[in-house]
């Protein structure tokens, strides 16, 4: 495992100068909030965490993979840029990790953890963003769950993954819930969910 790890900045600018969409760019930030806030629950390192949430979408604009290709398109054609830029190992296999058509198990607890936090970062905002508010300061857990029954809502989002990831990572389902909430306010202004008021 590589002891040196790319500073956030230059991460961050990698992210952004693959992503224009702000919407992409937001669900990276909240994943790697919420990638930091493990890393602190669970003892682990926060910046390398952080780093593996910040980047692990950063490619799938530019190779969306709609055909789910286990060794094109994204994740892999992220990671093998990542990879020439030197990053370290596990950071790369928890980016593969995320998308289980790559067949590449979750063996770390950060694979783990990138998993469990990915889809769900994507329902909160969806909540967050239909409630008068538009923010997540004031979303409460049984609304991520009433709505993640809603079939019809935030239709991209897979209920099964976030179901799969709490249970992978051995936490309990509105506990993970409220982790993810709880990492999300920290940087609501960031990520555009502080609401109007």
């Amino acid at each position: 495992m590589s002891s040196t790890l790319p500073a956030r900045a230059d991460a961050l600018a990698l992210m952004q100068e693959w992503t224009p969409s702000e919407s992409l760019r937001g669900h990276m930030l909240a994943v790697e909030g919420a990638m930091r806030t493990y890393a602190t629950m669970f003892g682990e390192d926060v910046e390398r965490w952080g780093l593996t949430g910040l980047l692990h979408d950063f490619d799938y604009e530019r190779f969306p993979n709609d055909a789910h290709a286990a060794d094109a398109e994204h994740p892999s054609e992220g990671v093998r840029h990542l990879r020439s830029l030197g990053y370290p190992e596990d950071i790369l296999e928890a980016i593969l990790g995320h998308a289980d058509y790559c067949n590449v198990p979750r063996t770390s607890r950060m694979a783990k953890t990138l998993f469990a936090v990915d889809e769900l970062c994507g329902l909160v905002t969806a909540c967050a963003l239909v409630r008068p508010s538009r923010s997540v300061n004031d979303l409460e857990v049984s609304s991520v769950k009433k709505k993640m029954k809603d079939k019809a809502f935030a239709r991209g989002v897979n209920r099964d993954d976030v179901v799969k990831g709490a249970s992978e990572l051995g936490v309990e389902l509105d506990t993970h819930i409220a982790t993810v909430i709880a990492a999300m306010r920290e940087r609501a202004g960031l990520l555009g969910l502080a609401g109007t008021a």
